[in-house]
C-alpha cells in the first residue's frame, strides 16, 4: 500500500477520529477541506517517519531506486532537516568540515548547535552568493589536515540560489584520494537525475546530499530528500529525529510519494529542459548559471523584478546583479509561453556591481561560543570592530557573511550594506 491509499481510505472512512489533529478531519475552510480530512498523525497503518517499517519505509526506498542512493530518507522539515543529519553524521565520525562560504544558514545553525567548527574556502570569484571555487585550496586544506591525523569531509552548495553548480565530480575524486567524504547541499537540483546528462551529486560522487522536493519539483513546502551512497538510513534517521518534530506532516509526505510516482512514470524531463533553454536563445539577455531551470538574468534585479510584477509575474529573487526566476519542469507549454511573452514586455537595465569581494574576517572565538553569548542587535553602521554573536540573514537567499565569532571590520560592513543588511547582531 502507498501513503496516498492510505491517506484517501482513512479520509473516506466514517471513522470517529480520537486522536491528533484536534480538527478531526474538519476543516474551518471549505477550500481545505480535503486537506484536513488527509491530514493525519501515526495512527496504526500509517506507519512512523523516524521508525519507519511500513509505508513510508515503501516510499524511501522507491525514491532511493529512482535516484540510485544506497538509501534515502524522507524529510517534512525541509533540507534543512537533512543538512543538520549530515552534518551529525560528521560529528560522529570526527571529520573537520572544509565548506565553501556558499552555504545557507541552515548549514551554519547545524554546526553552531553541533559544537562543528569549520574550514572556510573563499571565492576566486564573483560574490559570497554565487562565487567561483578553486579546487588547489579544498586539495590544500586536506592535505594539511592529512598530515595532522585528521579526517575531514568537504560540503558544498550546489546548485546555487543562482544556479551556479560546482564540480561535484572533480571533488568526489578530490575525497576519495585523501579518505574524506563529500557533502552537498543539492536542495535546488532534486531535478537534475532526470535530464539527458544525469548531473545529480549522488550520480556524480557524492557521498551525501540534500534534495528540496518543493523548490524544483511539484511537492507540498518542507518535501526534501536526504541520500546516501552507503545503506545507512537507519543512523541518519536517529538523527533527524533529534532536530526534527515528532509530528512530521502526511500531507508533505504524500506530495513526495506523489512527486516520485510522477518521475517514475516521465523518466526524464528532457522536454521541459529544451523549453527552458530555448527562453534564452531566443531572447538575447545577459543569462548566467547552469541549471536550465534557474532562469537568472544579469540586471539591476530590483528594477527587473518591479517590471515582472507589472506583468504578473513573480521570481523568486533579486538584488542588485540579478534576479531569479525558479521555472518547473511541471510547467506546461501556455506556461513557457506567457513568461516568454512577459520576459519581452521587459527591459533589463545594466546591474550595480558589489565592492570586492573583502578578505577573510578576523576570528575572534568559536561559532559556538558567540552564538550563545550575550548579544544585542545594532545598526550596522556601528559594528566595526564588533564580534558576530548570531547571524540573522533574510530568506532568499539566506546565505551568512561574517559568521558567528568573526569580527566586523569596515571592507564587511560596506559589503553587507550593498545587500541590502542594515542590522546585526553582536556579542555585547
Amino acid at each position: 500500500m502507498k501513503i496516498m491509499q492510505f491517506l484517501d481510505s482513512y479520509a473516506d472512512s466514517e471513522i470517529l477520529r480520537l486522536h491528533m489533529p484536534a480538527h478531526h478531519g474538519k476543516a474551518l475552510n471549505s477550500m481545505l477541506s480535503r486537506a484536513y480530512q488527509l491530514d493525519i498523525t501515526e495512527i496504526l497503518g500509517a506507519d512512523s517517519l523516524f521508525e519507519a517499517d511500513g509505508i513510508i519505509l515503501e516510499g524511501e526506498k522507491r525514491t532511493a531506486q529512482l535516484y540510485g542512493s544506497g538509501s534515502c530518507c524522507w524529510s517534512a522539515s525541509g533540507s534543512t532537516l537533512c543538512i543538520q543529519a549530515m552534518l551529525a553524521k560528521m560529528r560522529t565520525e570526527n571529520r573537520t568540515i572544509i565548506s565553501t562560504r556558499t552555504v545557507h544558514r541552515a548549514f551554519l545553525n547545524g554546526c553552531i548547535l553541533l559544537g562543528l567548527d569549520v574550514e572556510w574556502i573563499f571565492p576566486k570569484k564573483g560574490d559570497i552568493i554565487s562565487g567561483e571555487y578553486d579546487s588547489e585550496d579544498f586539495e590544500r586544506k586536506l592535505q594539511l589536515l592529512a598530515k595532522q591525523g585528521e579526517k575531514a569531509c568537504i560540503y558544498v552548495t550546489s546548485p546555487d540560489y543562482r544556479g551556479k553548480m560546482q564540480d561535484i565530480a572533480g571533488l568526489a575524486e578530490l575525497c576519495r584520494k585523501y579518505g574524506a567524504k563529500l557533502l552537498v547541499d543539492n536542495a535546488h537540483g532534486a531535478h537534475l537525475a532526470f535530464l539527458q546528462e544525469n548531473r545529480h551529486p549522488l550520480y556524480l560522487g557524492a557521498d551525501y546530499c540534500c534534495d528540496s522536493f518543493h523548490k524544483m519539483l511539484p511537492s507540498l513546502t518542507g518535501a526534501a530528500v536526504l541520500h546516501s551512497r552507503y545503506q545507512d538510513a537507519p543512523e541518519l534517521k536517529q538523527y533527524m529525529q533529534m532536530f526534527g518534530s515528532t509530528s512530521p506532516s502526511y500531507l508533505i509526505m504524500r506530495s513526495i510519494e506523489e512527486a516520485v510516482e510522477w518521475l517514475e512514470e516521465k523518466q526524464t524531463l528532457q522536454d521541459a529542459k529544451q523549453k527552458a533553454l530555448a527562453i534564452r536563445e531566443r531572447i538575447p539577455y545577459d543569462w548566467v548559471g547552469d541549471d536550465p531551470f534557474h532562469l537568472t538574468i544579469s540586471a539591476n534585479g530590483i528594477d527587473f523584478a518591479g517590471q515582472l510584477r507589472q506583468h504578473g509575474a513573480e521570481p523568486e529573487y533579486a538584488d542588485k546583479i540579478c534576479c531569479v526566476m525558479l521555472l518547473s519542469p511541471f510547467m506546461n507549454e501556455s506556461d513557457f509561453q506567457r513568461l516568454e511573452g512577459i520576459l519581452k514586455a521587459c527591459k533589463p537595465s545594466m546591474p550595480i556591481l558589489p565592492p570586492e569581494l573583502p578578505k577573510a574576517p578576523q576570528r575572534a572565538c568559536e561559532m559556538r561560543k558567540a552564538c550563545f553569548s550575550e548579544w544585542e542587535m545594532i545598526p550596522i553602521e556601528k559594528a566595526e570592530g564588533r564580534i558576530c554573536a548570531t547571524v540573522q540573514v533574510p530568506c532568499p537567499p539566506a546565505v551568512p557573511m561574517v559568521m558567528s565569532g568573526e569580527i566586523f571590520d569596515k571592507n564587511w560592513i560596506d559589503y553587507m550594506k550593498y545587500f541590502g543588511l542594515q542590522t546585526v547582531g553582536v556579542i555585547k
